[in-house]
């Protein structure tokens, strides 16, 4: 009975924790991004095969497929995906970027941690959606404006840190975009499981302008390179992350930190060596991106599997070791994918979209970051520190005071030990005005208690004598 009794415990405990951790995970948003037709494409001919239906389904069509094949009548052209939004290539930058992320920067600002990243073939437009251009900037641009414009909303009672680090993955070496001559960064894992990049220049603002300046300074140092499918191919993945620390200022032993991280990540696209006609170091480049691409799609394809306690290899690349937590930990994460609509891209498109498809599935487990413990530490020392110094003033004026008391007494004696102890020396001065008006005022009061007192045991005695007599008549 009790090991009956201990087993459903057990089980009722593990039930309310999955519950719990259900409660607190949230699926990964998926968009999708159709550009228009290149110039090149038209040159081509090449037909359309991917249509937005409307606000989230994109029909894709097999351009190899021929409609009078007897033999595939009963096989479908078309292959239908559903997304939380979609966009073609009427959408502007506003729409996609109000429809994508900036829902997140209110989570960001209350301690969770967020992350966009823009995923598919190279020259379909991720660079344009993220960075943008002067006169349309992308998502990252306009994500810190409405960051900062929030701060500034709530800065009279919270007070704000703003930290940027800006890096690229080029050949699967780390370069630090905003200090390129610190050479090539490792990353390293914290005492909390969490990756670190060794020596990354942080740079701490809480001036919009100055962190545009270094976005674009960080932007010139980047690795881009024309190829024949792409005349300004990013050669690298570039991830920009801003990191928040909020406190009151109201000062309090209890009071909570809250910080959190936003990666906003440019990849680079996946390329195809016959299409981009590339050779030597852009050959390279090409299968470095293609390989760390490939470990991303495999945690995507391990991570969307319903029954899964399977185990993730995160350590494939260095991007998915920097996305570990972006794709199945503490973050809430936006996939913005992109393809061409063109026949000559759909092979690119169709992998594209399956693994966006798959992602949808992906879940992560979000939570508020508080940093209460540490603060309280340094809270706790400040308190100490300002104690102590008030303690010192406080003896030092005690001390002078009673060194100017004891002078004063020192000077009364030397001065009646200089004159003849007469009748007058002795007696004692009368005491000032207003002592003599205390010492009335406490003898009319005692007078006034006495009479009270005097009053209530007449009465009491008469009380007293009344029942008595009335007892003794009726006796």
């Amino acid at each position: 009975m009790g090991y009956q009794s201990i087993h459903w415990s057990v089980l009722v405990y593990l039930s309310i924790e999955r519950e719990r951790e259900r409660e607190n995970s949230v699926k990964q948003r998926v968009a999708l991004r159709i550009r228009p037709l290149s110039d090149s494409e038209r040159e081509e001919a090449a037909t359309i095969v991917a249509h937005r239906v409307d606000n989230q389904m994109v029909v894709l069509m097999d351009p190899m497929e021929d409609p009078d094949d007897i033999l595939r009548a009963n096989r479908s052209r078309e292959k239908t995906y559903m997304f939380d939004v979609a966009f073609d290539y009427s959408a502007n930058q506003e729409e996609v970027y109000r429809a994508t992320t900036k829902g997140l920067i209110e989570g960001l600002i209350s301690g969770y941690n967020a992350t966009v990243f823009a995923y598919g073939p190279t020259g379909c437009g991720k660079t344009y959606t993220m960075l943008g251009t002067d006169r349309e900037p992308g998502i990252y641009v306009r994500t810190l404006n409405d960051l900062f414009k929030a701060i500034e909303e709530t800065s009279d009672d919270m007070q704000y840190n703003i930290s940027m680090s800006y890096l690229e993955i080029y050949n699967e070496m780390i370069r630090d975009l905003l200090n390129p001559s610190s050479g090539f960064l490792d990353l390293r894992e914290d005492s909390k499981g969490e990756i670190q990049v060794a020596g990354i220049t942080e740079v701490s603002t809480i001036n919009a302008r100055e962190i545009m300046e270094l976005l674009m300074k960080g932007n010139k140092q980047r690795t881009q390179e024309p190829t024949a499918a792409n005349q300004t191919s990013s050669r690298s993945h570039a991830v920009l992350q801003v990191a928040v620390r909020q406190t009151s200022r109201c000062r309090d032993l209890l009071q909570e930190v809250r910080f959190a991280r936003l990666f906003m990540i440019d990849l680079a696209g996946s390329e195809r060596a016959s299409q981009t006609q590339n050779r030597g170091q852009r050959l390279k480049e090409g299968a470095h991106i293609n390989r760390s691409l490939l470990a991303l799609g495999n945690c995507i394809n391990a991570l969307s599997e319903k029954h899964g306690n399977k185990y993730i290899n995160y350590r494939d690349s260095k991007l998915t070791r920097l996305l570990k937590d972006s794709l199945g930990g503490n973050s809430r994460t936006v996939m913005i994918a992109h393809i061409s609509p063109a026949s000559l891209a759909f092979e690119e498109s169709r992998n594209t979209l399956s693994y966006a498809d798959r992602a949808k599935s992906i879940r992560t487990r979000v939570k508020r970051n508080l940093l209460n413990v540490s603060y309280h530490i340094a809270q706790y020392t400040n308190i100490i520190s300002d104690l102590r110094s008030e303690i010192q003033r406080l003896k030092k004026k005690i001390a002078d005071q009673a060194g100017r008391q004891l002078n004063l007494d020192r000077a009364d004696i030397r001065h009646v030990q200089g004159n003849d102890l007469t009748l007058t020396s002795l007696i004692v001065p009368s005491p000032p005005h207003s002592v003599c008006v205390c010492v009335c005022v406490c003898v009319c009061v005692c007078v006034c208690v006495c009479v009270c007192v005097c009053v209530c045991v007449s009465v009491c005695v008469c009380v007293c004598v009344l029942v008595g007599s009335s007892i003794f008549v009726e006796t």
